[in-house]
């Protein structure tokens, strides 16, 4: 995290409230982990107590909303929200406004209407249609490069099928929208033979994946699996190996979830797109602390754009997932 000068006093305690809209989730747990290395840092560095209390919404947005208004009624310092649904953010800004309590919202983007109700409330996270180019990208680079090793059937297109995240996530619509116009306008021409919702979830994405191979219209045709992040992506090499099909088709994700980074070492996923956990982690605890201390919200956070911070995305493949990760 960020370096900050120490107080020559010791500070008082800072409490930060933390909702996640499912804590089993892959990614939302790697950055729930990140989130807690910031706080032993920043305890360390400037001598001062943090109580960082994250809390798992369950994937019910009534449990979470009962955790704001602890966090708020308890008077915390800051809190921070992955909104189990992102139209409840109206609700959640107007009620932590009343209190004076600064929300950082992360990972699911609040409408912009809602984000302008206070300028207290801000968000962290990445671009969505950024992660979709650079998927597509991925794909259609091989293509170009090795035309055979996708185009399996020789008829100068791509089949492919698509798991989608859960049904209303902005990142879902537009991730799934980016990455095949990505590839189409490399010129390169597609056919869609399925796509379904498996709410980012590895099991759901196995059995969906599983039902695609036993359909004859389907299973031996597909050429390409294109996945809205890595745990679904892991969820559609299970069902292949269920099936017992070594010889796996271009696989590819987004994430870089450790386990994913291990399977482009195996081989059984192509290529996935970095959402920066870490990265985005030590921005929405750098603006708790520092909303929370009276710093300069700028200062530290240099990427902060009006009420946003964006992390940008990288393409990790077998050619530099050694070098990016040391794991």
């Amino acid at each position: 995290c960020a370096d900050k000068p120490s107080e020559s006093m010791t500070p008082d305690p800072i409490r930060i409230g933390v909702t996640l809209y499912r804590q089993s989730d892959t990614f939302i747990s790697l950055l729930a982990s990140d989130l807690l290395d910031c706080a032993k840092a920043r305890e360390t560095q400037d001598n001062v107590k943090i109580t960082l209390n994250i809390l798992d919404g369950t994937g019910n947005q009534g449990t979470q909303n009962e955790q704001v208004d602890r966090f708020l009624a308890q008077g915390y310092d800051a809190i921070c929200v992955n909104e189990v649904d992102r139209t409840a953010a109206s609700v959640i800004i107007d009620k932590a406004r009343a209190a004076d309590i600064p929300v950082i919202f992360f990972n699911r983007e609040p409408v912009e209407e809602d984000m302008q109700r206070w300028d207290r409330a801000y968000y962290v996270g990445a671009i969505a249609s950024e992660s979709g180019v650079l998927q597509g990208r991925i794909v259609s680079n091989l293509f170009n490069q090795n035309p055979e090793l996708v185009d399996r059937n020789g008829d100068g297109k791509i089949q492919y099928v698509m798991l989608e995240g859960e049904p209303g996530h902005q990142d879902a619509a537009i991730r799934t929208e980016y990455s095949i116009k990505t590839v189409t306008g490399a010129g390169i021409s597609v056919e869609k033979l399925a796509n379904d919702t498996a709410n980012w979830q590895r099991a759901q994405a196995s059995a969906k994946m599983g039902q695609w191979l036993k359909d004859e219209e389907i299973g031996p045709r597909i050429e390409v699996v294109f996945s809205n992040n890595d745990d679904m992506a892991l969820g559609a090499i299970d069902a292949y190996r269920a099936a017992g099909i070594e010889d796996l088709p271009v696989i590819v994700g987004i994430d870089a979830t450790p386990p994913a980074r291990e399977a482009i070492k195996e081989g059984t996923l192509t290529g996935t797109v970095l959402n920066d956990a870490k990265g985005q982690a030590e921005a929405i605890f750098e603006l708790a602390y520092a909303l929370s201390t009276g710093w300069d919200v700028k200062e530290a956070v240099p990427r902060l754009e009006g009420q946003y911070v964006w992390l940008p995305h990288r393409t990790i493949t077998i050619g530099n997932v050694m070098q990016e990760f040391d794991d």
